[in-house]
Formats: C-alpha cells, structure tokens, sequence
C-alpha cells in the first residue's frame, strides 16, 4: 500500500512540475498574471505539503524555498524577472532528480541541494526566505551558473547539459543492477478525460451489436472461411471489450479512504467510540458506479454512528466494549459487487418502526396491522420515515434513506437490511459492476423476444403439459408452483404484458412452459414464458418515449438479427404483478388522517420554501420522493419543463412561479425538487428549499382562492399554504398530464 502512496505522489508531483515548467515559461510574457501565479503556487504548495505527510524532508525544503519566493511574487513584493525564472525552473529540475530518486529506490539520495535554496533566498531579497527544515548534509551539487547579463545570462542559468544528463544517470544507477531498468511511473500513466472513455465505450457496445450479428448470419451459412473470421473478431471483440471495461474501473478504495475522517469527526460530536474496519479495498467497480455510491455509502456509515452504535455508557452497562465496531465489506459475487456496512450497535428495534410510521400518517392501522417483521423495517425507506426523537445536525429529517434507496435502485442495485436487537444491524447492497453492457437470458413470449438481466436470474424450470396438472395451484388467486416444498408465486409474462392469452386460464391447455425463477428484492418468483432461448451479452439502450411509462421495462437492445428486444424490469415486474410488496412507494400513499369537530387537521406534512420567505406544505401521503438535480438537467419539452427521471420523462411544475414569487439565486447551483404523486399521475414540484417534516395538528382555513391551494395553516410557527397536489396537476397545464406525459416513476 505504501509503494502505491509512493508511486501515486510520484506520478502527480511530476504532472504538476510539467505544468509548472510550462507556466514559468508563460510567465515571462505576461508578468504579474495573477492566473498563473496562483497556478504556480498552488503546485509547489501541495508537493510541499505532500512530503511533510510522507516524510520527505529534502524535497519538503526545496519546495518550501520555492513556495516562499512564490508568494512574495503573488504578493507583488519582488518582480518576476528572467534571473528568478531561472532559479525556478532550476529548482523545478532538481525536483525531478528527487522524483526519480524515490521511485527508483524509495529514498531522496545523498545530495544536498542547499545551493539551490541559497540561491532562491537570495533572489527574495530584503524580505528573504524562512529557512527550510533541516536536511541531512553531502556533498554540494554543483551549482547553476550565476545570470550575467542579456540573453547570456537567460541560458547560463539553466543546468547544463552534462548536468541534466548526470542527474538522469544518477538516478538510474541507483536502480538494481539486475533486471530490465524500470520506466518512470509518470511515462506509465496518463490521465484521459472520462467523456473519451464513454465514448470509446459506447463505440464498443456497437461493436458488440455487429459481432453478434455477424456470429448469427455465420451459423446460417456453411462457411468455414466465414466462421473462422467470425471467431477471431468474436475474439478480438470480447478482449476489446474487457480492456475498454478495465480503463474504467476503479478501486471502491477510493470511495472508503474518506471514511476513517468521516467516523472519526462523527463520532467526537456524538460523543462515541467507534472503530472502522475494511475489507475488499481492491474490489473494482465501473468509476460511473463508483461515483454514483458515494452518497448513499456516506449516509448509511452517518446512519451506522449516529443511530446505531451506542454511547460508551450504554455499551458498558449491557456488557459490550465502550468502542462500537463499523465493518465494510466489498467483495464480487454472482457478478455484482456486494457491499456490507454492519455495525455492532442496538440493532433496530421493528415495533419502535411501526409506531413511529403510524405517528407520521406513513401506514394506516389496518395496513399495520398486516405487515410482517420485513416489510416493518422495510418502512425506514419511506419517504419522510426517521426515529430520531429530535432533529439535529446530523439527522432527524427523515430524508436520507429514501434517498439512498432511490440512488442505489437508479444503477440498477439493490438494498436490503438485517437486524438483530442488541447485536447489530447490517445494510447489504448489491449493485451491478457496470450499466453498458450487461449478460442477460433471452425468452419469448407471444412470439417477441425479451431479455431478463442475468443478475436476477436463480434456476429454470420446464413443464410440459403433461406435468402442469396438478403442479399449480392457486392460493388467495395467484398461481404458485411448489419447487422443492416451497410455494413460488407465479407471474404470466404474455398476460401481464397483454400480447397472449394465460397459461393457466385453461388446465387443458397443450402449451408446455418454462418457468424463470428471478429475484426481486429479497423475493423470489417465477416468471412463465413460452421459450427459452440463450444467454447472451446484450447492449443497453434506453427506451423510446411511448415506452418509458410501462413499468414492467427498464430499456432494449438489438440482437443479432438485426430485431429489437425489450429488457425487462424484474422489480417492476414483480411489483406490478404483486408478488413483492412495494413499500417504498405504495405504502405512503395509506396517509392517516384524522379531522376534529373544530376543523383541525392531524396530518403528516412536508414543508418546503419557494422565493425568499414563501412557505408551502404538501401531503405526505401525496409525496413519493425528495431530489436534487443539477440545474443543467432541467430540460424543455413543447414549451414546458421536463428532467429525465429514471429513465422516464417527469414533467416539472415550478411552485415559485405558480405562487407568483421569484426565485432564489441558490437554484443557480441545484434544485431541490418533490416528485409527487397524482392518483396514477407522477410530477416533479421545482422549489427552493425543503424545509422540513412535520406530523402536527393544524388548523385548515379555507382563505385561499388559488386553484391548487386547499387553504392555509401555521405550520412551525409560520403562516402556510396547503397544495393539493391532484387539483394542481388537474389546473396547472392538463396537456402536460395527457396520456404521453401520464408517467409513473418506476419502482
């Protein structure tokens, strides 16, 4: 690990000594330009510092003089002149000798550079240079030629040639004798812009469109030429392909190496003690997946100190050590990377759950009443859910879980959680290693093509229709198969999708069918379809706007001859089917209200600001996420706002200027927004800030006239506006609802 550090420091230090060579020169045609100055010093700043941290003292001292003479120059103290760019740039060369010193033998040498350092202090003038912490002394290296005058002077400044070439050679000879010499790290590695590497890839999912077809027009044809061919660009695509994947991943290490800071800080401010332990630092994962973790990974290492590990006192008494214990673990697994975040905390307890989402009108009593030990911590996920008895300034809000859930779910992961009072709990996440391309299990049904993402697939299943009697049975009017003693809940793709008639409307009926066995969210059911047919890489693509509010789809891909074939969403699928309860959505809208004799309103709210000072309050039941998009994804369709939400189109209504005010300066950077929800109908409501989630009794005055606004209440204090989201959708723009804008935000 400490080689990598090494290496890693290597490798930037000498970009930044690039750029500052380039800048110096630059310099000297436009003196005093603040722009490079900054650049300059803040280069020579973070080598400086760098070395303090890793205990370089000689590279630490001449880059401290350079620092020093660099920020009299950005002060405008001393006047750039080609004397100073050549002590620089002198200074910048005996850097490198240093650089390549440490990577070849992971030491500074026995040079002294002390000369240099003089010379850079001299140039200070009057104001001088603090002197640099000590090095070890040796032998002087011989010094640059001191400036003359003119043009001489300019070139006699610089290292000479024998001396630039001694340096190299100096810094090779300190390498084994045996073996090839080792080429520098910096001219092993390039940085190259992520856009190029998206390009590259999505040029590579073309390829890989052509070679299966061309794979399948050469099984059709007897020709050996032609499938010899066909082999070797199978060949050549699949290694490309591998290598292209491999530029883009990355090291999930790079996400936990904020963690130790972030645990720590945490923990002093809740007065803790908790230790962080990793595994699985090296597991790669796709950098648009990395980076798409780091939030919902932060939130529940946050969510682990805050509500799960205990105080020292609290441990103590129940028998435990006073240090809580955080573990993440990273580890590849059916081709997915699973993530573990487990602490040795209180656990969760599922009663205090259900009380706390009866409280807020998030489940009815009736619902509540139903509801298994799962599906009651599944509540935690609910938009608006929290038990923090106070609200503080790490948590309390009830906006984080929702939002790691949707964030996880929207690169197609997963997130599951287990408990056990007094022991623990563990979040276990599973998120695929990249989104491009993807292996899948191509069926067919009502004579179209589908594909189902490997990663959810278990087991298949054949029946003919011999064997069908008597292997299904229905229980409370699903279809079930018992598959080694365990009933599993069946679900007809044709006749969810409506492109053939059931298979299990007639007992009779000849047609034998396969069951695909899935797992969807911790669930697993059978998915019957007519064929089974291949697995096969497929490539994919988003779907078309007529298709982007049907659920049970997640996108399309070509396959090899040439036709379009739908993926399939499992989730979606399952939801749609009812096989697998949807919490996270469908149990909010089950709000709890209840209106006294005098008119007051027991209700779950959540409040939000539009303009400066503009409080509005929405229904929780009516709320179905909390988002914050970039204001660049903010788009315009016919005239109207739209974002691309989840691979559909949300159509957007601004509250600031349905309410008449403007808005604040802080959308500039990004926009909160409320995805609600319509009966059937899903919009985006655009505000300036959520505010804040209330369960309290308000008093409804019926005062407003605005089509959209129920009335108006004090809610915290503050007189409030109640929306009622379906009339506002009903009013505001009813084109913007109309049967290609009517979507549901998937899962």
């Amino acid at each position: 690990m400490e080689d990598e550090i090494v290496q890693e420091f290597v490798i930037e230090s000498t970009e930044n000594l690039d750029q500052v060579a380039i800048d110096l020169v630059e310099l000297e045609r436009s003196p005093g330009d603040p722009a490079l100055l900054s650049s300059i010093f803040r280069a020579m700043h973070t080598i400086k510092g760098t070395c303090g941290f890793l205990g370089y003292p000689k590279l630490e001292a001449v880059a401290h003089a350079a620092e020093s003479l660099l920020s009299l120059l950005r002060d405008n103290e001393i006047a750039y002149s080609s004397a100073l760019a050549n002590a620089l740039l002198a200074t910048t060369d005996a850097m490198r000798e240093i650089l390549a010193l440490l990577e070849a033998t992971g030491a500074e040498g026995d040079r002294d550079y002390g000369e240099i350092i003089s010379t850079l202090r001299a140039l200070a003038g009057p104001q001088g240079v603090p002197a640099p912490r000590a090095a070890a002394s040796a032998p002087p290296v011989e010094p640059p030629t001191q400036p003359a005058s003119g043009e001489q002077a300019s070139q006699g400044s610089y290292p000479s040639d024998a001396a630039t070439e001694r340096g190299a050679h100096g810094a090779e000879d300190a390498q084994p004798v045996h073996g090839e010499a080792k080429a520098a790290a910096a001219d092993l590695n390039i940085r190259v812009d992520v856009r190029l590497l998206d390009t590259l890839m999505n040029l590579v999912g073309e390829l890989v469109l052509a070679r299966n077809q061309i794979i399948q027009h050469t099984e059709s044809r007897n020709d050996p030429a032609l499938a010899a061919t066909s082999q070797r660009l199978n060949l050549i695509t699949t290694d490309l392909q591998a290598g292209i994947m491999k530029t883009r991943m990355q090291p999930i290490g790079n996400v936990l190496s904020k963690f130790p800071r972030v645990v720590r800080d945490l923990a002093q401010a809740c007065g803790k003690q908790v230790r962080l332990e990793t595994e699985g630092r090296e597991t790669e994962l796709d950098k648009t997946i990395i980076e798409a973790i780091k939030d919902p990974l932060t939130h529940l290492v946050r969510n682990s100190v805050d509500h799960g590990i205990e105080s020292p006192e609290t441990r103590r008494s129940a028998g435990k050590n006073e240090e809580g214990r955080l573990m993440i673990r990273a580890f590849h697994e059916g081709g997915q990377v699973n993530i573990e975040i487990q602490d040795d905390g209180a656990g969760i307890d599922g009663q205090k759950v259900l009380r706390k989402a009866l409280d807020r009108g998030l489940v009815s009593p009736d619902a509540a009443a139903r509801m298994s030990e799962r599906e009651i911590l599944a509540l935690i996920f609910l938009p608006g859910f929290s038990t923090a008895d106070k609200v503080t300034n790490v948590s309390g809000r009830g906006v984080g879980m929702d939002v790691v859930k949707t964030n996880i779910e929207k690169i197609g992961g997963s997130i599951d959680l287990f408990t056990a009072p007094g022991e623990g709990t563990t979040f276990k996440i599973k998120i695929p290693l990249t989104l491009a391309i993807v292996p899948a299990l191509i069926v067919t049904t009502g004579g179209d093509r589908y594909a189902i993402p490997q990663v959810n697939l278990l087991e298949l299943v054949r029946l003919n229709s011999g064997e069908r009697r008597g292997a299904i049975e229905t229980i409370s009017g699903t279809p079930t198969y018992r598959l080694r003693g365990k009933l599993l809940p069946l679900v007809d793709l044709g006749a969810e999708l409506g492109v053939e008639s059931s298979h299990f409307q007639d007992a009779d009926d000849p047609r034998s069918f396969n069951i695909v066995v899935l797992q969807a969210d911790d669930r697993q059911f059978g998915l019957v379809v007519s064929d089974v047919n291949d697995t096969e890489e497929i490539v994919v693509k988003p779907l078309g706007r007529q298709l982007q509010n049907i659920r049970h789809l997640a996108g399309a891909t070509i396959m090899g001859d040439g036709r379009v074939a739908l993926i399939l969403d499992v989730i979606g699928l399952a939801h749609g089917a009812h096989v697998v309860a949807e919490n996270s959505d469908g149990a909010a809208a089950e709000a709890h209200q209840e209106t006294d004799t005098d008119g007051t309103v027991i209700s779950s709210l959540l409040v939000v600001r539009v303009g400066d000072d503009r409080q509005l309050a929405v229904p929780l039941a009516q709320v179905a996420r909390l988002e914050e998009f970039e204001p660049e994804r903010l788009e315009q369709a016919e005239s109207r706002q739209v974002v691309q939400y989840r691979g559909r189109i949300l159509p957007l209504i601004d509250l600031a200027q349905f309410m008449g005010v403007p808005a604040t300066a802080e959308r500039s950077t990004s926009v909160p927004m409320v995805v609600a929800r319509a009966g059937r109908r899903t919009v985006g409501l655009v505000v300036d800030a959520i505010v804040d989630i209330v369960s309290e009794a308000v008093r409804l005055q019926p005062i407003s006239e605005r089509s959209g606004v129920v009335g108006t209440a004090v809610v915290g204090s503050k007189v409030t506006s109640i929306l009622d989201i379906s009339e506002l959708v009903q009013n505001f723009d009813q084109a913007m609802f109309e049967n290609d804008f009517e979507l549901e935000v998937a899962r």
